[in-house]
This record gives C-alpha cells, sequence and structure tokens, in this order.
C-alpha cells in the first residue's frame, strides 16, 4: 500500500485507456484525460482536506 502522508494521496482509476494529459480542475483535484479527450483517472492531493477520516471508511460512488 502506498502512503505519502504529505500529499496524502487517493487516485481511482477508471479506465486503462494510455493518459495523455492531465488538468487541476480545483486545488488538489486532478484530473486524468486519454487521447480522447475522456476521464480516465481522478486525483485527489490532501484527501483529508476534501473528505473527514469518518467519511473515507463509507465512502460510495455513483455512476450516471
Amino acid at each position: 500500500m502506498y502512503q505519502d502522508e504529505k500529499s496524502d494521496p487517493i487516485y481511482m482509476r477508471l479506465d486503462d485507456s494510455k493518459i495523455i494529459g492531465s488538468q487541476e480542475v480545483k486545488p488538489g483535484i486532478i484530473l486524468h484525460f486519454s487521447d480522447k479527450n475522456q476521464i480516465v483517472g481522478i486525483e485527489m492531493l490532501r484527501i483529508i482536506r476534501h473528505m473527514p477520516m469518518a467519511n473515507l471508511k463509507q465512502m460510495q460512488s455513483e455512476v450516471a
């Protein structure tokens, strides 16, 4: 398990496509894009600032 206490990251990979670009859309939230301009990964730095630890244990996601 990877742990970096300084950046406190979490990474969600959504697709196996090659990442060709990234964009920080909000401070500490970085989207990774494929050559088709689709989001293939979401990286959040300093996750504790975005989500209290209690919520991380029950983190849920929705698919649209």
